[in-house]
């Protein structure tokens, strides 16, 4: 077994304990997960502030100093507030600290200097620092290996197992001591000559315990240009492989007659440029006798599933089926409901497969599709079951793909022998560094324009304390027959989370609001699905006007006659996710709103969310903004693109030259030897092995 992948409890000064809680809380259990835990900041500790200097907008900074004296005050019953009193030469500023009072009063020393580290904020018209690192200043001294000091992310369980940033850079320390010399390299040395590369053993060095700004900098670029390289080369070889071993059904437009008929008769508005554009891009790939995996990102109402029909139709007109899955029953029942309206009086079989589906209709829809009768068949998870038998399935869209697990979207491939056509749609507009980092094995189409006619929703930003004049807005546009949405982050009081809750939401909604003049429906994530489904029902039925929801609404309710999205607590929610709750309204001809309610005060990043909604509708650079602030992990729908976009150094927000560069390199490497045969590449194709170890039989699917 390669020394790295030696548990955690056997390094020196680890331990089962220290063992466990470093897996529970970081996710480490191996000494290759120690090596690649990087400090996510690093201190200049030649730099001392003098406290005269500081204030509220500083940075994390290092003072030196002594404590004069420690005050306790009861801030509840049962919490205490620890006030120490620190000074230089230059002034006094207080240090605070709400847990472990007793524990610091006995090991702070009133003779003694010390270093502190931490942020300066504003509590009133008081400078203070709370929870500060804090270390003798001799301790300091001696420990000082060079002047940038690794600070590692910490939990406050790990801090209360007494595993601090410290202990952690100590561990670091004798783990690479542990494995001088026996860390293999990942990146030939051919490679890391031409493109001016570090050595691993040396660059992991570095990370950990840099000799200065200019090596650290070295050392951080290599690990990035890995990281992106890897990734680009492994998708890159997936979609070189599944267009050269993956054969597709050809569809031949000569056969075009449906089609025609659909889009002559019952559309009776011309296509975006867009629109077309994606169609053309379709079309060449299901002529090509290659197997079609495309992506189709369209923001919120740009008629992607128009575009998604009439590539059904091209499936239809040469005699096979089609099937489109959607996360929900609703949004598979509205599919429904504009499919059919698209194909009426055309010879086409339409059925829809979900859930609540009755076992008479269930069996005859089982038939129909194992005979060949059904030409198109939408549904939910309800496709996947292993009783749902194809004639011949020849295209499979998937909506909303991000709700669906790789191995579940895969099931639907193995339906057929040979593969169909795949088009995996997205409402969720997805930055291109973004798409090419986690969609590089897809070719991607984009609609990047609205059909004409459609109104910007207008958005407006108000604090709680205007909740009155909200009150007033609502009531207009309920008197001029129009509906409400009013979405809430959480459905209950939380201790955690100074949030609004649906449930006080709704009481406060029901008093403003009151029966019989209104009607108020409530759906949310504990409902029982038929509750749901006809909460729901009432309020697209305009028997309710207005729909309290948490985000079950996010996805699939189109109620054109819902004009005002009101988001209450905004500032808990991403910019994509606002986003996509906005697109619930605008449907219809009448100007819609969307109002986003807030705390009084705000954080600088939620400010900055909020105002990005407000002046922007555009949902590609909303999500560009979004990766600036959240970074590619919290976006939504990464966890579920068939690999962990599990990136130690890179940031996709700002690495996007880097990533076109590594793209670049990786397709001149594969367009040369495309399996990574040669001796220079053997590495390459080990590293490669390794990352889709468990995905084998997901490679040719979105």
């Amino acid at each position: 077994m390669a020394i790295l992948d030696n548990e955690l409890t056997y390094l020196p000064g680890v331990g089962p304990k220290r063992a466990e809680l470093l897996k529970n809380e970081l996710g480490l259990t191996t000494w290759n997960d120690l090596l690649y835990y990087f400090p996510y900041r690093y201190i200049d500790r030649s730099k001392f502030y003098n406290i005269n200097e500081l204030n509220k907008d500083l940075p994390y900074i290092q003072i030196k100093g002594k404590f004069t004296h420690l005050e306790t005050s009861n801030i509840s019953r049962n919490k205490k507030k620890l006030t120490g009193y620190f000074t230089d030469a230059t002034g006094v500023i207080e240090i605070v600290w709400f847990n472990a009072a007793n524990w610091i009063i006995s090991s702070i020393s009133r003779d003694k200097e010390y270093v502190l580290f931490g942020k300066p904020t504003l509590f009133g018209n008081r400078l203070n620092i709370v929870h500060p690192d804090i270390e003798e200043f001799t301790k300091w001294q001696k420990q000082l290996v060079s002047n940038l000091y690794p600070q590692y992310s910490t939990t406050e369980k790990l801090k209360t197992g007494y595993i601090n940033s410290k202990v952690i850079q100590k561990l670091c320390d004798t783990l690479l001591k542990q494995v001088k010399g026996q860390i293999p390299e990942t990146l030939p040395p051919w490679f890391r000559q031409k493109y001016n590369l570090k050595g691993l053993e040396e660059t992991l060095f570095e990370l950990h315990f840099p000799t200065d700004t200019q090596s650290l900098a070295k050392a951080q670029y290599r690990i990035k240009f890995e990281e992106l390289f890897y990734i680009q080369l492994n998708l890159m070889q997936l979609k070189l492989n599944r267009k050269q071993n993956t054969p597709g059904f050809i569809f031949d437009r000569k056969k075009d007659k449906i089609l025609k008929d659909c889009f002559f008769k019952n559309i009776k508005f011309k296509l975006t440029n867009a629109q077309t554009r994606v169609l053309r891009e379709i079309r060449k790939d299901v002529a090509s006798g290659k197997q079609m995996n495309r992506l189709l990102q369209g923001d919120v109402g740009s008629g992607k599933t128009l575009v998604a029909l009439l590539a059904m139709l091209m499936a239809v007109d040469n005699g096979y089926q089609a099937c489109i899955m959607a996360p929900t029953e609703i949004l598979a029942q509205q599919h429904l409901k504009s499919i059919s309206n698209f194909l009426k009086d055309l010879d086409v079989n339409v059925a829809l497969l979900t859930g609540s589906v009755k076992k008479k209709d269930r069996v005859k829809i089982h038939e129909d599709l194992e005979s060949g009768a059904l030409n198109i068949i939408i549904g939910t998870h309800a496709l996947l079951e292993d009783t749902v038998k194809f004639h011949n399935l020849g295209m499979v869209v998937i909506d909303e793909q991000h709700r669906f697990g790789v191995e579940q979207r895969a099931r639907l491939w193995a339906k057929n022998v040979k593969p169909p056509h795949i088009i995996v749609m997205t409402a969720t507009p997805i930055p291109r560094t973004l798409a090419m980092t986690l969609y590089g094995d897809l070719d991607i189409s984009v609609i990047d324009e609205l059909p004409p006619g459609r109104s910007k929703v207008i958005t407006r930003h108000f604090r709680d304390r205007d909740i009155l004049r909200v009150f007033g807005f609502i009531k207009k546009q309920i008197d001029q027959g129009r509906q409400i949405y009013v979405v809430f982050p959480l459905i209950s009081e939380s201790e955690n989370m100074d949030y609004k809750d649906l449930e006080d939401g709704l009481e406060g909604y029901s008093r403003a609001f009151p029966p019989p003049k209104y009607q108020i429906s409530v759906v949310h994530g504990r409902m029982k699905p038929a509750d749901k489904e006809f909460s729901m029902k009432m309020f697209v039925d305009k028997v309710t006007q207005i729909m309290i929801a948490t985000t079950v609404i996010e996805v699939g309710v189109d109620v054109p006659n819902a004009t005002v999205m009101i988001i209450q607590s905004a500032e808990r929610f991403g910019l994509s996710q606002l986003h996509q709750l906005r697109g619930r309204v605008g449907r219809g001809t009448a100007q819609s709103y969307c109002l986003l309610m807030t705390a009084d005060e705000l954080s600088e990043n939620a400010y900055d969310r909020i105002s990005t909604m407000v002046n922007s509708t555009d949902g590609f650079e909303i999500a560009e903004t979004d990766l600036r602030l959240r970074g590619p992990g919290n976006l939504e729908g990464t966890q579920q693109s068939g690999f962990t976009l599990d990136l130690k150094m890179a940031n996709l927000s700002q690495d996007g030259q880097l990533v076109q560069y590594v793209k670049d390199i990786a397709e001149e490497i594969l367009t040369n030897d495309p399996q990574l045969n040669r001796n220079e590449n053997a590495i390459f194709k080990i590293i490669i092995k390794q990352m889709n170890k468990g995905f084998e039989d997901f490679g040719s699917i979105s």
